[in-house]
């Protein structure tokens, strides 16, 4: 079965226990977004800006809990990280009848923070990260919705643009021309969010990354905290 076979595209239309479109959260979330919008292209992109900046990006939103990757949950969080935005965009396209996947891709993050670094244990290819694929006008689509636009203006990174037509994905370069994002290795699509894969290729590839991320949201708290 290829990605083009109608098998594959119809079950990009179905609920699932992650992408749980049905929940009145995602559908309050559509709705908000799409507005008047009508053709599949317009709500596409509508979808797209509402997850990319109502869910800010959070790296250490991470989590092991499955639970936390269901788009009902993730709709009624302010932030998130890479893959659940993904599966939100998914479930929201499936919502008014967009056949949509959920893609994995490893990439390069030259422009690594320190503390994201740190909790990567020394590591600066994320792998794994999370886009959207939209089947809109017979072809599939790639659409990362991840960096909000109030981040993108905080650290001089190009914002990703989606017109529903080409491909939206993290920008190679940044607004000063230094190296920002670079794809190494697209890992393909799948028809519903794959946690245990993903789950399995951190422990494989960031051992001991749970622990720390642990500690450094607890200094972060601390840090706020005295504010």
């Amino acid at each position: 079965m290829t990605l083009t076979d109608r098998e594959f595209i119809e079950r990009c239309l179905a609920p699932t226990g992650l992408l749980d479109f049905e929940h009145p959260a995602v559908g309050q979330f559509v709705a908000d977004a799409i507005g008047s919008a009508e053709s599949h292209r317009e709500q596409a992109v509508r979808l797209f800006y509402a997850v990319r900046d109502r869910i800010r990006y959070d790296p250490f939103q991470f989590s092991r809990e499955r639970d936390d990757y269901r788009a009902s949950v993730i709709a009624a969080r302010g932030s998130n990280w890479c893959v659940p935005k993904a599966g939100l965009l998914a479930a929201a396209a499936r919502a008014v009848g967009i056949p949509a996947a959920v893609g994995l891709a490893d990439v390069t993050n030259h422009l690594n923070t320190p503390k994201l670094r740190e909790a990567m244990g020394g590591v600066d290819v994320f792998y794994d990260h999370g886009y959207t694929a939209l089947w809109l006008d017979g072809r599939w689509v790639k659409a990362a919705a991840v960096f909000n636009i109030e981040l993108c203006r905080r650290f001089g990174v190009r914002p990703t643009e989606f017109d529903g037509v080409g491909d939206a994905l993290l920008q190679e370069y940044d607004q000063s021309d230094r190296r920002h994002m670079q794809y190494l290795r697209d890992h393909g699509m799948f028809d519903d969010l794959p946690f245990e894969r993903m789950i399995a290729d951190f422990d494989l590839h960031y051992p001991g990354f749970g622990e720390r991320l642990a500690r450094l949201r607890g200094e972060r708290f601390e840090a706020q905290q005295r504010l």
